[in-house]
């Protein structure tokens, strides 16, 4: 058996089942849900064991309380399959009233029926997983935190060894736990299998709606070309039609990404909306992000030779990939991620709100022939915050593909992505 890598998710479940009867881990397959699950767990119910399946829906529709008899933690994995078990658990947690029951995970969003009755409000915990950062990977050093930012005033010196082509590798390869360990001339093909998955089966199984393998491959395809832009419907709708006479609606269109989204291959980064002093509207659309920056490789059939031979690709795959990290981080910390930008076109790629109103600003740099517009762009932004009925914030920072983390003399903290962790 494999070593176990330590996951970020490790501390967010466990802090979870400290306060909750149930906690649902929510996820793309293969990002470690259920190794992180298991581990974490004192007894296991393995729903897609093709030797026991049809068993256990048997039970599920007689009995489902039979399924969650065992030492507790007790892992219930891809629950979705028997969405009836997420009442039963919902019941066991209120008939023993004890907190930390259970673990159920799952790789897609049932459609709710007539056999899910209760949101399960009050019973369970929600943790999204995602694949691994840098830090969990072991390519960040970890020696700047973004929760001591957020806590404290400090001069950062710091360094890494991580180097572009090393970033190039690691965006194509991506965080999935069985690329991460394993050697770089084997890492490209399990990523494309799992991207022939999701669009031979996986959009088609989560609703039981068929679709066009082929519009899906352009939608994906599509989605990887506009990854961190604010690519519109309308864009994306003419990129699947192609050079097909048959068109493509805009519900269709829709009807595919919510697909995509439940299956949890695309998470788009929402639009943040702070109280500003300007009358400056702000913008709302979200940036096209998938959950792993591998996927829009796959998608496009580059490696990272032709990633390094591509820096304008390369800069949206890397951007990408910080934003997947900043995610992961933030959600240790009980935060969000957002994008800022208005209609005057400022612009900051990352914001980073924790729940007590926090915050710091982050533009996502390449190089340092960018930092002088980036740290302008910061104090614009800064400047229009209305700090009267917001907080100022606590960091403002320049996200890097460079090896040197330090504090510029007007404040802006420069930090290579191979040298954070939460």
């Amino acid at each position: 058996m494999k070593k176990y890598i330590p996951r970020i998710a490790d501390t967010l479940i466990e802090r979870a089942l400290k306060s909750s009867g149930a906690v649902l881990v929510e996820g793309p397959k293969w990002c470690g849900k259920t190794s992180t699950a298991r581990h974490l767990s004192k007894s296991y119910l393995y729903m897609q064991d093709p030797d026991q399946r049809t068993n256990y829906m048997k039970i599920a529709d007689t009995k489902p309380s039979l399924l969650l008899r065992g030492d507790t933690p007790r892992l219930i994995d891809e629950w979705q399959i028997a969405p009836v078990l997420w009442d039963s658990v919902r019941h066991e947690v209120d008939m023993r009233g004890v907190f930390g029951q259970f673990i159920l995970t799952g790789s897609a969003v049932p459609i709710i029926d007539e056999k899910v009755t209760h949101t399960g409000t009050g019973r369970y915990s929600r943790i999204k997983m995602r694949t691994m950062s840098l830090y969990e990977s072991g390519e960040s050093n970890g020696s700047i935190s973004l929760i001591k930012l957020f806590d404290e005033n400090q001069d950062l010196a710091s360094m890494t060894d991580l180097n572009i082509e090393d970033l190039a590798k690691s965006i194509v390869r991506g965080g999935w736990p069985a690329t991460v360990s394993n050697n770089y001339e084997v890492y490209t093909k399990p990523v494309q299998d799992y991207l022939d998955s999701i669009i031979n089966i996986d959009i088609s199984r989560v609703d039981g709606v068929e679709k066009n393998p082929q519009k899906v491959a352009m939608l994906l395809k599509s989605l990887a070309r506009n990854i961190s832009t604010e690519a519109s419907i309308e864009t994306l709708r003419r990129d699947m039609e192609g050079n097909d006479q048959n068109s493509v609606s805009q519900p269709t269109v829709l009807s595919y990404l919510n697909a995509l989204q439940r299956i949890f291959v695309i998470e788009d980064l929402e639009a943040w909306n702070p109280s500003i002093r300007s009358k400056t509207p702000l913008r709302s659309s979200s940036k096209r992000h998938f959950v792993d920056p591998s996927i829009a490789c796959a998608a496009l059939g580059v490696n990272d030779s032709k990633l390094l031979m591509d820096f304008n690709t390369f800069g949206y795959l890397f951007e990408s990939m910080c934003i997947r990290d900043l995610r992961v981080y933030a959600d240790y910390l009980d935060g969000k991620v957002y994008h800022y930008r208005d209609k005057s076109n400022l612009e900051c790629d990352a914001i980073v709100v924790l729940r007590d109103g926090r915050w710091g600003a982050i533009e996502i740099k390449m190089g340092p022939k960018e930092f002088d517009k980036a740290s302008e762009n910061l104090f614009k932004l800064k400047e229009r915050i209305d700090i009267d009925k917001m907080k100022s914030p606590s960091f403002l920072m320049i996200l890097t593909a460079t090896n040197i983390g330090y504090t510029r003399e007007d404040g802006v903290h420069v930090v290579p992505i191979g040298c954070l962790k939460w």
